[in-house]
């Protein structure tokens, strides 16, 4: 494990056991990854990570009862700190983009390479989000037209740096050693950013500047 530090907690929520098992498996023998708990819906799901207090959920998107979206809306709504990785079969854009509207860091298929499904989970879980270049292309083609400032028109130069840094999947860190300033100072542009976009956090931003050209 680097510099000693704590593993990464992680959930696995997934109505299908052997998928929960088979995803387990192949964790457990990360050295930085830790598996804490298991739910098989989205309301257990939430239930847990409330009990839990995981560092990244991988959450299936298509379960019983409440599915992933509806999750996602409710662990926000709660004010989770987890990062939520959606780790779904499907691969139509129109399931996905709602669920990374309603929070998620990112998606990777179920079919996913282990070691790049380990480097996912690594990268969310360090501030980053995953946005796969077949979503990028399917958020621009529903974009529409827009007016040519939009609410972007709002952000300083500065600002617009910084975002397109979020679209890029860096972390405050690695933005603040990029534009040689300290990581407060970043922390506060992405607040502002935030602000003037009216949107919920750094996920959204990345999507609202794939979506308007600003990454």
């Amino acid at each position: 494990m680097p510099d000693g530090s704590a593993p990464i907690r992680v959930l696995l929520v997934d109505d299908h056991q052997v998928v929960r098992r088979g995803l387990r498996t192949f964790l457990e023998v990360q050295d930085d990854i830790e598996v804490v708990g298991e739910a098989a819906d989205g309301a257990e799901g939430v239930a847990r990570a409330q009990e839990l207090a995981p560092d990244v959920v991988l959450m299936d998107l298509k379960m019983p009862g409440v599915d992933g979206i509806d999750a996602l809306r409710m662990l926000r709504d709660q004010g989770s700190r987890a990062r939520v990785l959606i780790v779904t079969s499907f691969t139509e854009h129109r399931t996905v983009v709602p669920a990374l509207r309603a929070g998620a860091a990112g998606y990777v298929y179920k079919d996913v390479d282990p070691e790049a499904l380990a480097g996912a989970i690594r990268s969310v879980h360090a501030g980053h989000v995953l946005l796969q270049p077949e979503l990028a292309e399917a958020l621009l083609s529903d974009a529409g037209p827009r007016p040519a400032q939009g609410r972007g028109g709002t952000l300083t130069e500065r600002e617009r740096e910084v975002l397109g840094h979020i679209a890029d999947g860096r972390s405050n860190r690695e933005i603040a050693r990029s534009l040689h300033l300290s990581e407060k100072t970043v922390k506060t542009h992405v607040s502002n950013i935030l602000m003037k976009l009216d949107l919920a956090d750094r996920t959204q931003a990345a999507l609202w500047a794939v979506r308007n050209g600003e990454a």
